[in-house]
């Protein structure tokens, strides 16, 4: 009788446990295994709805089967595709919000597409960003007699006046699942995700600013652990 009751007691946790994987509105709980759907997300909305535009409805003359079909349709100004209704649609690359390939998200960050390689109601990702520093000093465009020995008003009215220098760096971002918000990983970025748990966000705040700094993955496994994502199924 007793190993019955267990096994009765072990039957309705495992019943529990598997209803937390799925909620009332049929979404389902993200883990690694998930995949989201491949093709284009123009805004995202259709990310958390996981309802991308394939890539069977996109007209351009890439093949399909390009292993980098992806890369070579968004490097296109403009992605041309029939939308449910059938109707021809236009959208801008620079104004597309990603897409996903072999069921992997990538954002759009900078004018280039990322892969968003941690996944959760706090998500991360790394980025190329490029700057541009308006004060560079150009070593070559300095003369000391005063005077311009080359065609000056060639110079004047095409070249830039003031050289800028052109930096590439990789930068680490966080994007809130729930708004889409992209931040910066850092201190701030951190502190004002975790706001929406009051516990953690307090518990983040009194940690000295060396630990803040050490432990900002930490707590965002912690936010992500209390607060699964839930996202439609495939």
């Amino acid at each position: 009788m007793r190993r019955f009751c267990v096994a009765i007691a072990l039957l309705g946790i495992f019943l529990w446990t598997s209803a937390q994987q799925d909620n009332s509105d049929g979404l389902v709980k993200y883990d690694p295994d998930f995949e989201f759907n491949d093709g284009f997300y123009a805004n995202f909305n259709m990310v958390k709805a996981n309802s991308p535009i394939p890539a069977t409805r996109i007209v351009t003359e890439v093949d399909l089967f390009d292993r980098d079909y992806y890369d070579k349709v968004v490097s296109r100004d403009d992605i041309i595709f029939y939308d449910k209704n059938g109707v021809k649609q236009t959208i801008n690359s620079k104004n597309l919000w990603g897409y996903a390939r072999n069921g992997v998200l990538y954002i759009n960050v900078g004018q280039a597409f990322h892969r968003i390689s941690f996944v959760g109601s706090i998500c991360h990702f790394v980025a190329s960003v490029t700057t541009y520093n308006a004060n560079y000093y150009d070593p070559y465009g300095y003369n000391p007699y005063g005077y311009n020995p080359y065609n000056s008003y060639y110079n004047n009215r095409y070249m830039d006046p003031k050289p800028r220098q052109v930096n590439t760096e990789l930068r680490q971002y966080l994007m809130d699942f729930e708004s889409g918000e992209v931040l910066e990983y850092d201190m701030d970025g951190v502190e004002i995700l975790l706001m929406k748990d009051p516990e953690l966000h307090d518990e983040y705040v009194s940690l000295s600013r060396r630990k803040k700094g050490q432990l900002k993955f930490v707590y965002i496994r912690k936010y992500n652990e209390k607060h699964p994502l839930y996202l439609p199924p495939d």
